[in-house]
């Protein structure tokens, strides 16, 4: 699995921690920030949404809230942006694969990939010096340095053409994301805690033997699961700023989603080595249309091009933080370029929401219940944003009704050691 779920308790305290009876296909690939499935159940049920309703999470990450809501027996619709995630959500809400099939299946390709580690004589290239498989130069680019060794990537890289060269349509996209969820810390040399970095290296790995015993963790959890019956699950790759690009008008009765923060985490980088080995970003200019389609909320998805921060021109306790971060900047003596656009990226991180929030009242019936979970902020020279309260002004400012603003925890600010309230915000549609 992606990240070891003991880790998840040095992120929230234990509040944020997979509970043992949730394990079952949230498991399947885990995203270090996702919020747990019990949340999602406890918003369902404050809501009081139940089958024949529809729930949407926007930014919906690894697929928490519609593979929850799939459990449940409720409508699940996603949106992500980032092309490795979507595909980790849209194979987590596909529970048709016979679990036998797709063991038996997938022991097939590893006993081909063996064969061909064993005595790789393809023509396979580029190589290393040493003969082993390895990827182009744009490719190589874009990982982190050391994150994988050379001889387990020679191995994934095997293991690949083994799974797409005995294509079958009703196992290949499980079998790929299995490998996906032990690409990082079991194949590779990634660590998680919560930012994304090099850990022990690992000079190889046993590749075949690890994604084989997570295809069949897989198919136990299918055994659990079964197919899901008729309940309808759809993930969509977009933009969530735009999302009646995807959504039908009045088709949405609960919203339940965690949008990124205003602070300097790049999402794309997290998942930077499953994507590229998996073939979902190829080279630089790849990796920045992805980006441009995020919701701006770090220096490093920020463009001149960019125009959500004028959405905000008058929020005025928006354009104060703005104005806060620009003259602590300079009082500081700070001149990278980072640096320089901390106060933009603040600006278009909330001119980004307020385009969502404006966007998203088609799709909402009358009543809809809404729950955003967000947290404060402090990573823009150590400068505080109150992000819920923030981000209540602006939905109240185009119509939603703000109920509350409820606490899920509290967390320790890498800078500033000061405790951050991380809240969840619930609205109302009135229609």
């Amino acid at each position: 699995m992606r990240l070891p779920f003991e880790e998840l308790a040095e992120l929230g305290g234990g509040v944020n921690d997979l509970q043992p009876e949730d394990r079952a296909v949230h498991r399947w690939y885990n995203f270090v920030l996702s919020f747990p499935p019990h949340l999602v159940r406890q918003y369902l049920g404050s809501f009081g949404t139940g089958p024949g309703q529809s729930v949407l999470d926007p930014f919906c990450g690894t697929g928490t809230t519609p593979v929850e809501c799939k459990k449940l027996g409720i409508a699940g619709i996603g949106i992500e942006a980032i092309p490795m995630s979507h595909f980790a959500s849209s194979v987590k809400t596909d529970w048709t694969p016979d679990p036998d099939g797709l063991v038996a299946h997938a022991c097939s390709v590893a006993d081909h990939a063996r064969e061909l580690i064993a005595a790789d004589q393809s023509g396979w290239q580029p190589r290393t010096a040493d003969g082993l498989r390895t990827l182009p130069p744009d490719k190589l680019r874009l990982l982190i340095k050391h994150s994988i060794s050379p001889v387990p990537l020679h191995k994934t890289l095997v293991l690949i053409q083994a799974i797409e060269g005995a294509h079958d349509s009703s196992f290949s996209a499980h079998e790929l994301l299995a490998l996906a969820s032990v690409l990082p810390t079991e194949i590779g040399n990634l660590r998680f805690g919560p930012e994304v970095g090099v850990g022990q290296i690992r000079e190889d790995s046993p590749v075949v033997d690890v994604w084989l015993a997570e295809i069949k963790a897989m198919a136990d959890d299918l055994r659990i699961v079964g197919t899901g019956g008729d309940t309808p699950s759809m993930v969509c790759c977009a933009d969530a700023r735009r999302p009646m690009q995807v959504l039908e008008e009045r088709s949405i009765d609960a919203v339940i989603t965690s949008p990124p923060y205003p602070n300097e985490k790049d999402y794309t980088r997290i998942v930077r080595l499953e994507s590229v080995l998996l073939g979902f970003m190829d080279d630089r200019s790849g990796l920045r249309r992805t980006k441009q389609s995020l919701l701006r909320s770090n220096t490093r998805n920020v463009f001149k091009a960019d125009e959500d921060h004028t959405l905000v021109k008058g929020h005025e306790s928006i354009q104060r933080i703005a104005r806060k971060i620009e003259e602590r900047r300079i009082e500081l003596g700070k001149t990278s370029g980072f640096e320089k656009n901390y106060y933009r990226a603040a600006l278009l991180y909330f001119g980004g929401m307020k385009r969502h929030f404006a966007g998203l009242r088609a799709a909402l019936r009358p009543g809809a219940r809404l729950a955003y979970v967000v947290g404060d902020q402090a990573s823009y020279l150590r400068v505080m944003i109150r992000t819920g309260q923030l981000l209540a002004e602006i939905a109240e400012s185009l119509g939603y009704e703000v109920e509350g603003i409820d606490l899920f925890r509290t967390r320790m600010a890498t800078a500033t050691r000061e405790q951050l309230r991380e809240e969840v915000l619930i609205l109302r549609w009135p229609g």
